[in-house]
Parts: structure tokens; sequence; C-alpha cells
């Protein structure tokens, strides 16, 4: 198993007595080796991540993967087409409500509760989203969550072509008892 670079503790629980709890110290969660990659792709972007998921899919095929409406039946048919050979039926994707419709937001819930580990969202820089809210809270609580999260093709080359991909891997979630503990004028 591979731990993030950052020094920590075992977990939060096993701080040593005394130990400050203002949110400066950092709790680990484990991924497994079958990891749960999130893919989204907004409209304009969504031919680059079928292209991508076409390229890779002996790779993604041997992980839990979850996406967002149109995209994941995308996906999930692209995946069926490139493995026909060697198994009857599509390859299973789990597919959450489009983005707009209130997939983005369940898809930060997986997140929120440690049932995402990576993110492949290529979000399109030069379109305007009715949903613009949505993708910002979204990316906001991968950065919180520690989620590895690619917003383009050469960052999801990397974290595919990544040795941690395949491994148990342990990175750490920075504590926030001492936010949520916080005393609030009211």
């Amino acid at each position: 198993m591979v731990k993030s670079s950052f020094a920590t503790f075992p977990a939060w629980q096993d701080l040593p007595p005394g130990a400050p709890q203002n949110g400066n110290f950092y709790k680990e969660k484990l991924m497994d080796m079958v990891k749960r990659i999130a893919l989204v792709a907004h409209d304009n972007r969504k031919k680059d991540l079928i292209e991508w998921v076409k390229w890779n899919f002996e790779v993604l095929m041997k992980h839990e993967l979850i996406s967002t409406g149109t995209t994941g039946g995308l996906v999930e048919n692209a995946l069926s087409e490139k493995h026909k050979a060697g198994r009857e039926g599509k390859f299973p994707v789990t597919k959450l409500k489009s983005g707009p419709l209130g997939g983005d937001q369940q898809l930060g819930a997986l997140i929120a509760e440690g049932k995402i580990d990576l993110i492949i969202f290529l979000w399109d820089p030069m379109q305007p989203q009715p949903h613009d809210v949505d993708v910002k809270a979204l990316l906001r609580i991968a950065v919180l969550y520690n989620v590895p999260t690619a917003c383009n093709r050469s960052t999801a080359d990397f974290m595919i072509s990544s040795p941690l991909l395949n491994t148990k891997y342990e990175p750490i979630l920075k504590d926030y008892s001492g936010y949520i503990g916080r005393s609030v004028p009211g």
C-alpha cells in the first residue's frame, strides 16, 4: 500500500493525547485497488471523453465507473462496444442524473461520503453552463476531500497511467472538526 507523502497519524482517533483538534491534523482514507472513477463531460466535451474512454477501455474496465446522465450512457455504450468480443451485454456504469438536473450535486454527495476515488471531468471552458454554480461546487468538494481530479485529457492521461491507480492508496484528508466545532455568535 502506498501512503500520501504528508506526515500523518494512522487515524484521527490515534492522535497523541492533548494534540490540538483545530483542523491542523489529517485523517486518512483507504482507496482500494479497484477505484471508483467518476466520468463527467459537458456537451461540447463528450466526444473527447468518449474517445479517451475508448483509448483507455482496458484500464477502465478494471474499475467501478460512475457517470452523470447522458455521459453515462455514452460511456457504457463505448465500453460495451470495445469489450464485445469477450462478454455479452453492456458494461455496467452507474448513472446519476444529468448534471443540470442534479447529477453534479449527486456526485458531490458521493465525494463527501468517500465513495469516489478519482474524477475525470472534461468541462467546457468556452461555454457558460446553466448550472455553473453546481460545477463550481463539485470542483470545490473534490478539492475539499482531496479527490484527484482531471479537467483535461492530458491530466486524465497522467492519472490513468499512474502506478497508484492499481494499488491500494491512502490519501489524507484534512480534519475539519475545528471548523465544525467553532464558536459562532448568535
